[in-house]
């Protein structure tokens, strides 16, 4: 298989225009075995309750009868079970678990589409693909604000993107480079599936169900063509000075040259996202000066500091080298600070009666992985006082284990020493572009 996926990708990157008439049938068997065994064990079950354990009793069985329900266009995906994970200010995400039979099929036509489509995808995009990260957007936003002559950014939030994906627009997309009916059909039945949630069912008419294996590649297709192609075809030739994309699935920003041209890009991105049923969440966006003139310009008009704006967790702003030349620099953002902050404390909350050793080697592991991703140039300071309020939780719920406290802060910090909790320091440099120049040439 993995050589078919190879000749793919071969075929995709040397023409363009190629429309695949002949994909459902690479969903085989073994294929299929393969993209069962790669899912991960004691995840959430969907709307039956099947874990991968139970599939994989009779899973030559399951598979053979799954293929022959493909084949006779029989297969219709089990309604995802809807549930919710929590999100800043007390609001709450929507998720939709898929059956684990449905997360096998999925996983393997994600796989054949992110074949096909990533040689289409632009440079601009960053999120769900291959040797591409988080960070890799926020180093090359810093090479365009740094090194290139942006003066103004547009920072955009799209609203409620993943529940509003316009089904028709979808399937139009993807007949771009699919030509098979029957890979097509599997698609649009997952889109229509639908899902339960306490005990009813509900169709979904619109939107792709964030949790579905499927669903980040089906969003890099719908942007690919509603946003990506149009600002490096359309947009960026109509600009008389500089303009730039740097985009992470639904989350983006731009950079511009000149004032008058974001202007003219948030009017038209309104009409352009309108056409394709998105709308722009307007108490979220806004077109702010940022730059290396941001700061003489605000001075000039009486303001004493350029906005900032948020991406990806970061609070961008304005700042100076040792050096005194203009930087931009980043901290963790004020909003997913306090959200981690909570989360941390119902944990503490919930899980205080536990070994003492067992507390700090989960403290130690989730620690480690937050300074994975938030320890980056110019914030580790930010993350130390991070740290520091999550040890003073941890001081508290560990005073809580009984009526009498138990611990006075010498004996915490007695602990601490015996146990030491990893110290935040750089993990990644916003300025090591080795990998990634061919971004931006």
């Amino acid at each position: 298989m993995e050589t078919k996926l190879i000749r793919i990708a071969e075929l995709a990157k040397e023409d363009p225009q190629l429309k695949f008439t002949s994909l459902a049938h690479l969903l085989d068997h073994e294929f299929l075995k393969s993209c069962h065994q790669e899912l991960p064990s004691n995840k959430a079950t969907g709307t039956n309750g099947t874990t991968k354990e139970d599939y994989s009793e009779k899973v030559d069985e399951n598979l053979t009868d799954l293929i022959t329900r493909m084949k006779t266009k029989s297969y219709q995906p089990v309604p995802v079970r809807r549930t919710y994970i929590p999100k800043e200010k007390n609001k709450k995400r929507p998720l939709g678990i898929p059956e684990h039979e449905d997360k096998i099929v999925q996983k393997g036509m994600a796989k054949i589409l992110n074949t096909i489509y990533e040689s289409d995808f632009l440079d601009c995009s960053f999120g769900f693909r291959p040797s591409r990260n988080c960070h890799d957007a926020l180093k090359i936003l810093n090479v365009y604000i740094e090194e290139r002559k942006i003066s103004y950014i547009v920072d955009v939030d799209i609203k409620g993107f993943f529940d509003n994906v316009d089904h028709h627009w979808m399937m139009k997309f993807l007949e771009h480079r699919i030509a098979d009916p029957s890979f097509l059909r599997i698609i649009g039945r997952f889109l229509k599936g639908g899902y339960m949630e306490q005990g009813k069912y509900f169709k979904t008419d619109r939107g792709t169900p964030q949790g579905g294996i499927i669903s980040p590649i089906l969003a890099n297709i719908y942007l690919h063509y509603v946003l990506d192609l149009w600002f490096e075809v359309h947009v960026k030739k109509h600009c008389k000075g500089q303009a730039y994309l740097v985009r992470y699935a639904d989350d983006f920003v731009c950079c511009f040259q000149y004032k008058n041209e974001a202007e003219q890009f948030y009017d038209v991105l309104k009409l352009r996202l309108a056409k394709f049923n998105l709308e722009i969440a307007e108490n979220k966006t806004k077109i702010i000066p940022f730059g290396r003139f941001a700061t003489s310009n605000c001075k000039d008009k009486g303001i004493s500091k350029p906005p900032i704006f948020d991406f990806l967790g970061f609070t961008h702003y304005c700042g100076k080298s040792k050096q005194g030349k203009f930087r931009v620099k980043r901290k963790t953002s004020k909003k997913k600070m306090q959200a981690k902050l909570k989360e941390s404390k119902e944990w503490f909350k919930t899980n205080r009666h536990q070994n003492m050793v067992e507390l700090i080697d989960r403290l130690r592991r989730s620690l480690n992985g937050y300074y994975n991703y938030y320890c980056i140039t110019d914030n580790t300071n930010n993350v130390a006082k991070f740290v520091r309020e999550i040890v003073k939780q941890f001081f508290k719920w560990m005073n809580r284990r009984s009526q009498r406290k138990s611990f006075t802060w010498e004996k915490f910090h007695l602990l601490l020493r015996k146990f030491p909790l990893p110290k935040p320091k750089v993990k990644v440099n916003i300025y090591d572009l080795r990998d990634h120049i061919s971004y931006i040439l």
